[in-house]
């Protein structure tokens, strides 16, 4: 049984050193929370409707994360925080400063360290593999928003407020994953049906594991030395839409994926009806050319190598909702 907490930490903890405070119960903070469970930490997952993984080294607490008073509570005592949350896909530019700034702050008044979740898009548009190098030049409205995020961080850190650092994949293949792949083409190819997309389909592209996220998260978190600065996640080598699609055909026993391009001016009309099509207009970019992770730090610092996109694939349909088609099932 999972128990639920309200406004007040659990006192069933009974090492404080040893608490581990992971903030957002998608993907990423499910995975982290899972693999600090197993290797025997106490966790405390904090959501706003407290949700979370059931495992007896888990408990939930419901709290709002833009409130760094009560968020604080819940993180006194924390040997580490895992920043995984993330606010609506449209309603970054209002709601992730806030959501950031108390986790800040709560992480400077509790002394733990704090390990946040990042991605790619504040390094805007690039050629050539990206590294942690690159400088931040973001080119969209997200991008802004995540490059002043960590620059607000850092300089945090810098100034000795706090003690963190940020982890960055590319898009995201795993259990409950969702990304342009997920949203639009494996829905398609496991129906047998043709997919569009607004992109060229033949763009190299970099996909990163949920469970590397997560896995690279504990491991600079326990790593002192490594904090200060940002990681790119171990990634598999890149890989196109199409060639993606069929990957995917192939593990999940589906005819050959069809995987066409959708025209730019269908995706614009689009937006002008469907909020997400109109969030994806300004990251076309990261799929009109190719888009390729260099994670080759992490890899050799921390020796994890990525999970393949075999297996990747595998998880994100282990992890699809019943109701999937029965021949994806059987593959299982």
């Amino acid at each position: 049984m999972r128990t639920v907490f309200s406004e007040h930490p659990s006192d069933r903890i009974e090492d404080l050193m040893s608490l581990h405070v992971v903030i957002g119960a998608g993907p990423v903070g499910t995975a982290a929370a899972r693999l600090l469970a197993a290797r025997g930490d106490h966790v405390r997952v904090v959501t706003r409707r407290g949700t979370g993984p059931e495992h007896p080294n888990i408990e939930t607490v419901s709290a709002e994360a833009t409130d760094a008073a009560a968020l604080l509570t819940h993180c006194a005592g924390a040997t580490a925080l895992y920043q995984c949350a993330q606010p609506a896909y449209h309603r970054w530019p209002q709601d992730f400063p806030p959501l950031h700034r108390a986790i800040l702050t709560a992480a400077e008044r509790s002394g733990a360290p704090l390990i946040t979740v990042g991605n790619l898009y504040g390094y805007g548009q690039f050629d050539g593999p990206v590294s942690e190098s690159h400088p931040l030049r973001p080119n969209s409205t997200k991008g802004r928003v995540r490059a002043d995020l960590w620059s607000e961080q850092l300089a945090a850190h810098r100034s000795g407020r706090i003690r963190t650092a940020e982890v960055r994949g590319s898009d995201y293949l795993g259990p409950a994953a969702t990304s342009a792949f997920t949203a639009l083409v494996l829905p398609a190819v496991l129906a047998g049906r043709r997919a569009l997309v607004p992109a060229d389909p033949d763009a190299p592209h970099s996909w990163t594991a949920t469970e590397d996220v997560a896995r690279l998260l504990l491991a600079v978190a326990d790593d002192e030395t490594a904090w200060g600065r940002a990681w790119h996640v171990p990634t598999a080598p890149p890989l196109s839409i199409r060639a993606l699609a069929d990957l995917t055909a192939s593990v999940a026993g589906t005819p050959p994926a069809r995987v066409g391009r959708l025209p730019g001016a269908l995706l614009w009309a689009a937006g002008l009806f469907n909020r997400d099509a109109r969030e994806l207009r300004e990251l076309r970019y990261q799929f009109d050319r190719p888009f390729i992770l260099d994670s080759s730090a992490a890899t050799s610092r921390f020796g994890h190598p990525p999970t393949t996109l075999e297996d990747s694939l595998r998880a994100t349909l282990d992890g699809l909702p019943s109701g999937v088609p029965a021949h994806t099932a059987a593959k299982r």
